[in-house]
């Protein structure tokens, strides 16, 4: 008998669409907190940074980090009546619910935005729980706290990400990861981690998962 798994994703530019309302509110925020502003051409090198590396790079303090993603998420919420889901993964996630596995979402943006996000996009039905937590680096505390709370075993969990912060936190968690090309890094830098799959349109999840029971 096979133990039913639990598919864990990321949001912002896993499921939601945000990266480029995401870029409009850094570039608002840049000014105040001291760092330069986003052209296309950067957008282009930061999508083959790590995480750790655009910290570096933009030269922002680790101590006004905290301050800005508070104030990119209440920017964030205004936005969210008109963020749309990443094209396909309705679909898919209709299907992972189908077929009867349990869905869930750990993000750093805030449960309210996810909630509202997922009510205007009829996707309420879907996800089992939330959970919201903020770190600069990684996810991997969110993570062992909602497998203890969930009672989910790691060889149960599979996390969906678009980061290589999301890849090493799952590595760090001792759970699979499916690294997704559609959302803020670019294949070539998420590779290099070493995710246990990569995937680059919705329609190849539900086959990858499958692949992840045998």
């Amino acid at each position: 008998m096979t133990t039913q798994k639990v598919i864990i994703f990321d949001f912002d530019g896993t499921i939601a669409d945000t990266v480029e309302a995401l870029v409009v509110i850094a570039n608002r925020l840049a000014l105040e907190f001291g760092y330069p502003q986003i052209t296309p051409e950067e957008l282009a090198l930061l999508r083959n940074l790590t995480s750790r590396e655009i910290i570096k790079y933009s030269g922002i303090s680790v101590f006004k980090i905290p301050f800005l993603v508070k104030k990119v998420k209440g920017e964030l919420k205004r936005k969210i009546p008109d963020l749309k889901p990443i094209s396909g993964i309705l679909e898919s996630l209709l299907v992972l619910k189908e077929k009867n596995y349990r869905l869930g979402i750990i993000t750093s943006n805030s449960e309210e935005n996810v909630k509202e996000f997922l009510k205007v996009n009829d996707l309420e039905s879907i996800f089992e729980f939330i959970y919201s937590g903020v770190t600069i680096f990684g996810k991997t505390t969110i993570i062992n706290n909602v497998l203890r709370q969930q009672q989910i075993k790691s060889s149960e969990a599979i996390y969906v990400g678009d980061e290589t912060r999301d890849v090493e936190a799952s590595q760090k968690a001792n759970i699979k990861i499916i690294a997704v090309t559609w959302g803020f890094n670019n294949e070539e830098v998420l590779s290099q981690q070493n995710p246990d799959f990569i995937v680059s349109h919705p329609s190849e999840l539900l086959n990858v998962i499958q692949r992840c029971e045998i």
